[in-house]
């Protein structure tokens, strides 16, 4: 084989070996993460072919356990599409109302609090409380200036304070509250309520 003019062997050759061992190293470094690309492939693979759909399927009655089972499908989208959107989940009793807490005292079951943009927030709280704790929250949200009505079952309180707006219901030893500064999607109060419910 005729050499091409211009070239040296004795810098091809140690340049060659030198790429070589580079990509000797780089096989090396990666073996480790194949099998778990494998995986990660074939798992994608799978549960695109056989995920269903979800849906709004009835659920078994109760308080709902996790925020994800406080929202329908296009509320939950909604909240976490919203922009900036951060969800923040706690197993503790509601930040607002410490009073109306403290006169239920119940057991905390669920706090989903949601951050928006420009610090807009929401915050709701699922509880069970014993009758006499939900007739003194109905009572001690009545003393601190709150609207209460019934509905069928349901004791609802609404109180409005410049931009801060507060929504609680209470029905059999099920307490849901909602406190919305700046934000408050439309049909919010009612879904959570049905969810936390167990409707």
């Amino acid at each position: 084989m005729a050499r091409v003019a211009g070239r040296s062997v004795w810098i091809a050759w140690p340049v060659g070996v030198l790429c070589a061992a580079v990509v000797a190293v780089l096989a090396v470094l990666a073996a480790p993460g194949v099998p778990g690309a494998v995986t990660f492939v074939g798992d994608t693979l799978r549960a695109g072919s056989t995920t269903a759909p979800w849906t709004d399927a009835p659920r078994v009655p109760g308080p709902a356990t996790t925020c994800r089972d406080l929202y329908t499908q296009p509320m939950w989208s909604e909240l976490v599409w919203s922009p900036e959107a951060l969800l923040t989940q706690r197993h503790s009793a509601a930040s607002s109302t410490p009073e109306a807490v403290a006169a239920a005292a119940g057991t905390p079951v669920i706090t989903c609090h949601w951050r928006g943009e420009s610090g807009r927030w929401l915050e709701t709280s699922v509880a069970t409380v014993s009758s006499e704790g939900a007739a003194a929250v109905v009572a001690t949200l009545t003393g601190q200036g709150f609207a209460c009505t019934t509905a069928g079952d349901t004791e609802h309180c609404e109180r409005t304070a410049g931009d801060v707006v507060e929504v609680h219901d209470v029905r059999g030893d099920r307490w849901v509250s909602s406190t919305f500064d700046g934000w408050m999607p439309d049909g919010y109060v009612a879904i959570v309520a049905s969810r936390a419910f167990g409707e």
